[in-house]
């Protein structure tokens, strides 16, 4: 058993990848006091008798550091989806002219900083979390081959490896945590 024993690597990477795209998928709906169009990401219109994200209705621009643009394509739907963006809890009061809506982002209060970095924070420690989990799961795979007949010497080699992997991930993740902090608490 030993000699074809192959611990996918690959499968561990690519779960570890997973547990960091989605932190940045979470670091992106942070409002940093800056504009960014995937603030708007998480809204969702009653469009057409179903709720749609709000980039399927209109483009999505940001013409300014502090000012996201809204264009609807459909006249009907500026209504609700200024309503969306209202009660989306993004802290943003939409603006109409028209078909476009502007929603300018207001500065943020140091408090309000604070409390976003320990957010940034606490979605870095889950994504940590997910990552040991992806390595425990590797460690459990060569458990059961070394009870199945894996040399001690081929057990280092592949734990090496994972904890390799595992340490890579962590340290990604400590890296975008430190830039996402930096981000929210620059003035």
């Amino acid at each position: 058993m030993s000699d074809d024993f192959m611990l996918d690597t690959d499968d561990l990477q690519r779960r570890m990848d997973g547990a960091m795209g989605s932190l940045k998928t979470e670091f992106a709906s942070l409002r940093t006091g800056r504009a960014s169009a995937t603030m708007l990401e998480p809204v969702m219109v009653d469009a057409y008798g179903s709720r749609t994200p709000v980039n399927q209705i209109g483009t999505v621009n940001v013409p300014e550091p502090r000012m996201v643009t809204l264009n609807v394509w459909d006249k009907a739907l500026v209504g609700p989806a200024e309503k969306a963006i209202r009660e989306s809890g993004l802290g943003i009061n939409p603006q109409l002219n028209g078909t476009i809506i502007m929603l300018p982002i207001p500065e943020l209060t140091e408090d309000r900083r604070r409390d976003l970095t320990k957010v940034a924070g606490t979605y870095a420690e889950n994504a940590r979390v997910s990552v040991r989990n992806v390595r425990r799961d590797g460690m459990d795979q060569l458990k059961k081959a070394k009870n199945d007949g894996l040399s001690e010497d081929d057990h280092k080699i592949w734990s090496d490896e994972v904890q390799e992997l595992t340490d890579k991930s962590i340290a990604a993740i400590d890296a975008a945590l430190e830039v996402k902090q930096a981000e929210i608490m620059q003035v």
